[in-house]
């Protein structure tokens, strides 16, 4: 289990290798990388999470579903308190990126193609839940972490008009009204075609950003490092075990520590940008943490499948 595991991380290494070698060789830029980053959110994540919803409806599956949502809605909110406390420096551009380095996982790069390839198109069912609650607490607490400003704590706008919320909306649109898209080859086919470039491509977009960090700058800091270790390591073990406890098993628990063991989310060097926080140290934090994941990811699935 271990093994099979292990492989497919390993494959996702090859593809961020790839990346690095790519930008290396100045065969990568900052316009292209971003032309594929907008490609990717637009178009090839809405395809994987539709493909994964173009099947008969199942009334079992809605409650799994539900739970899953549910689930994903607890634990979000558990990392920001958990964040809040324990996570603190003198320097608040820096505390912003710590905390939202923890709490936020890459769960639209890094956690969908490895759903896809360990629990296939019902991985990324039930992984759309935590992918929904990561997108509407992005774009409501998240943008008043970094911002600041309260009035940016839920707008509607932001958290409705995003690729991923779209995506889901018309995924659960074609379960909910049982629409046979997956019947429709003319339809289907173009949307399993787009949805098999989501794995190559955010890859290759991590090796990029890879290529053009520091990856030690965090080491520096032992602030930086426990923000890490939150978000490798004690978040998704609280996530686990939380589940586990409640009586969660099987494809669900699984899906939801795959989405919480995720590094952390690429977007955290956007909004540092964007609202002026420490731009270098988020770099380095979405940077270090993708590298250690490739160890702490494996144990940490392989864990979540024995106990499933």
């Amino acid at each position: 289990m271990f093994v099979n595991i292990l492989t497919q991380v390993i494959v996702l290494l090859i593809l961020i290798m790839l990346g690095v070698v790519l930008t290396k060789f100045k065969m990568l830029s900052d316009t292209t990388v971003k032309q594929i980053t907008d490609m990717v959110l637009l178009f090839v994540t809405p395809c994987v999470i539709i493909k994964s919803f173009m099947r008969e409806f199942d009334p079992s599956l809605t409650k799994k579903l539900l739970i899953s949502f549910l689930i994903s809605i607890l634990v979000h909110i558990i990392y920001i308190v958990i964040s809040l406390l324990l996570i603190r420096h003198s320097d608040k551009k820096k505390e912003k990126v710590l905390r939202f380095a923890a709490i936020f996982s890459n769960c639209g790069f890094m956690a969908v193609p490895l759903l896809d390839a360990i629990l296939d198109d019902m991985g990324v069912f039930y992984g759309t839940a935590y992918l929904a609650v990561f997108n509407i607490m992005i774009w409501s607490f998240g943008v008043f972490l970094m911002s600041g400003n309260k009035k940016d704590f839920f707008s509607v706008k932001k958290i409705l008009i995003n690729p991923g919320i779209i995506g889901i909306s018309i995924a659960l649109l074609v379960f909910f009204l049982n629409i046979p898209l997956h019947k429709a080859q003319i339809i289907s086919q173009p949307i399993n075609f787009m949805a098999g470039l989501n794995t190559p491509l955010p890859m290759i977009i991590i090796g990029y950003h890879l290529a053009n960090s520091n990856l030690f700058t965090a080491l520096k800091s032992f602030r930086a490092v426990f923000s890490m270790l939150l978000k490798l390591v004690i978040f998704p073990l609280i996530t686990l075990f939380g589940m586990y406890l409640c009586g969660i098993r099987g494809e669900v628990l699984v899906a939801i520590t795959i989405s919480a063991s995720a590094p952390t989310a690429a977007i955290t060097t956007m909004f540092s940008s964007k609202f002026g926080a420490d731009t270098e140290l988020s770099v380095s934090l979405v940077s270090l943490s993708t590298v250690i994941s490739i160890l702490t990811i494996p144990i940490i699935i392989t864990l979540a499948q024995l106990i499933a």
